[in-house]
Formats: C-alpha cells, structure tokens, sequence
C-alpha cells in the first residue's frame, strides 16, 4: 500500500453514509499494523464504520460474530492462512463480501482466492482509491445489505419509522427515542436472521463490541416491547445464547 498522506486518507473527506442510516461495518485483517491503520482510516474518512484483527484467528472469530458487512483479508496471517478464513467464512456467511489483500499477485493464487469465493482480489502496493471503489462496488452487488424500512405494519399496530411514531390498534400513539427506531429499523431490516448482540452494537450503537459486556441491548428491546404492546412477544423475539430475530409475520415498506 502507498505510504503517501493522500493513500493512508489523511484528507478528510465529508462521510458518504449518514449517521441517520446504517453505516456497512467493514472487517479489516491485516497482520501489517501499519498498513491497517491506513486501511482502517482511509474507511473511517468515507464514513464507513471499522472493526480490525492481526492475527488469524481472531479475524475468523470476527467475521462470523459481528455481523461485519465486508471483509478485506489478508491472506499471510499469524496463525491461520487467509485461504483457510475464507473457505470457513464461505461454509457459515456464504454471502458475506470478501476481499482479498496481499502480495501474492501471481496467476495461480488469484484463481485460488477467487474459485473460494472471493468477491474481489487486489495486490499489494494499492492506491486507497482504488480500495474504496472496489469496497464501494462490492458493497452495491451485495445480498446481505438489508433494505432500508420506513413503515411497519404488524398485528395490532403501525410503526411509522420517519415520524418515530407507533400507532396502536386501540387508538393510543407512542413515541420512539432515535435509538429505538434505529434498532427496530436494523432488526426489521433483517427480518428473519438472528442478531447477535454484538451484531446490534456495531451496526447501531456503531462502537466495536470487542470486550463490552453491557445491558444496553437488552434493555432498549426490553423498552421496545412495552411501547409494542401485545404484539411485542411475537415480533422481536428471544434465541437464547444468540441474540433477536424479528418475526416474518410482520409486513415493512421499503423506503424510496
């Protein structure tokens, strides 16, 4: 990677992503610290959010436990091969985008990477342009990047998630703090999924969830249950040792 103050992203930049939208997490595993602080800032200057691994392990550990939306692994790693990652990534997330970073720019190691199941392969020394319009294109094309929801329809009620406003079958209007109507808005977004915790730290609290042990989550669902009354038990439901999923009886509207 270019070691120059345009390539490490020291120009900021106004963020592409909106805090009022849920910013794609990207995964960066890179055993070079310098070049993962270039890579982490170049990210964090676009607005993206940024969770980072040095070693092998601990960059599997990451992608299948944080619900990260992008991976840029490195495939010379402490501990296990950046191939072995991807292969294991495939087997449990298979849609989950995954760059390749690395030296090995010969011919037989690009088709290995890509025939694991590779999003996207770029050798090393890069420019951070071209990184962030490669991350860009294959965050577009990506599968696991939920719709954004305005409205929800459920038993008993409407959520009207741009008003922050809950309207109840029986006639009475609840309110949403910003917090609440960004995790409902998450958990409605991915319908269907288990959401870890962890998952719900870093796309919604947006803070890396490595070593927290917190409540927060717990109680803002806890909170969110109350304001939805009867409905409550069945549309965010509890996998216990995993985390929410929010019930595929309810109907959302994506938002234009």
């Amino acid at each position: 990677m270019e070691q120059n103050q345009e390539h490490l992203g020291a120009v900021h930049r106004k963020p592409r992503w909106s805090m009022n939208n849920v910013s794609p997490t990207i995964l960066v595993v890179e055993d070079d610290a310098a070049i993962r602080r270039g890579i982490v800032d170049a990210l964090s200057f676009e607005g993206y959010a940024t969770l980072e691994a040095g070693r092998g392990e601990q960059g599997l550990a990451m992608a299948l436990g944080t619900g990260c939306d992008l991976v840029l692994l490195d495939l010379v790693l402490p501990e296990r091969d950046g191939l072995d990652i991807l292969k294991e990534v495939r087997s449990a997330r298979p849609t989950l985008p995954v760059i390749i970073l690395t030296a090995r720019g010969a011919e037989e190691d690009r088709v290995a990477g890509l025939r694991l199941g590779a999003d996207d392969y770029v050798v090393k020394p890069f420019s951070v342009k071209e990184l962030l319009a490669r991350v860009q294109a294959v965050l577009r094309r990506s599968p696991e990047r939920p719709l954004d929801v305005a409205n929800l329809e459920f038993p008993g009620g409407e959520l009207d998630l741009e008003r922050r406003t809950l309207q109840l079958a029986d006639g009475s209007q609840r309110e949403l703090s910003e917090r609440e109507t960004e995790l409902v808005r998450y958990l409605a977004s991915n319908a269907n999924r288990v959401i870890s915790r962890e998952e719900l730290l870093s796309h919604v609290w947006r803070i890396d969830p490595r070593g927290i042990n917190t409540r927060t989550v717990d109680m803002h669902v806890a909170r969110l249950r109350e304001k939805f009354g009867d409905a409550a038990e069945e549309l965010i439901r509890t996998v216990r040792g995993k985390g929410y999923v929010f019930s595929n009886s309810t109907e959302h509207e994506p938002s234009k």
